[in-house]
């Protein structure tokens, strides 16, 4: 079976620095095959007979403590499960100099229609979709100053988050095919 992994919050702003060749190499150690990575962002594509992503996640995360020195939240989505979200981003959506589109890859624990009642929406400014595992958001560069979802940052929601733009998101959905 085809999984991706999204790793959060590696190589921002200099910080927790992980090069894609060596978590290439950490990810074959694993036992995993047809391993690639995309782009500097912690995106890691995978195949593997292991059906049970809990573990996968466990097992990648330990794996990259003891190599890497430091914690990285991952996200294990299976590659029907990525092709989902990323045909649910509106066709246009983009992110780019006019609009800021971005997926929300969201944990277990807020996995759920029901967080759209727990975040705070500027109606008219931002325009948010739930897909079982993400949540899609956009918002007119010309907006983006009015819009109360930027302040979700720093929250405990924001750690349960991975977030990748919709165009990064619909380039891995296409190379999980």
């Amino acid at each position: 079976m085809k999984y991706i992994a999204l790793l959060r919050g590696i190589n921002v702003g200099g910080n927790n620095r992980v090069e894609m060749a060596r978590l290439k190499t950490l990810f074959e150690s694993l036992g995993l095959t047809d391993v690639k990575t995309y782009i500097n962002s912690g995106n890691v594509i995978f195949s593997t007979s292991k059906k049970d992503t809990m573990k996968l996640c466990s097992e990648i995360e330990k794996a990259i403590e003891k190599e890497f020195g430091f914690s990285v939240p991952t996200i294990v989505k299976s590659a029907e499960q990525l092709k989902v979200i990323a045909e649910a981003i509106p066709s246009g959506a983009k992110n780019d100099g006019d609009m800021k589109c971005d997926v929300l890859f969201l944990w277990d624990e807020v996995n759920s229609p029901d967080v759209l009642n727990d975040l705070d929406v500027r109606e008219g400014t931002d325009v948010v979709k739930y897909v079982p595992g993400a949540l899609i958001w956009s918002v007119k560069r010309s907006d983006i100053n009015k819009s109360k979802l930027l302040k979700i940052v720093g929250t405990p929601f924001y750690k349960k988050v991975t977030i990748r733009n919709c165009n990064t998101t619909r380039k891995i959905g296409g190379l999980v095919t």
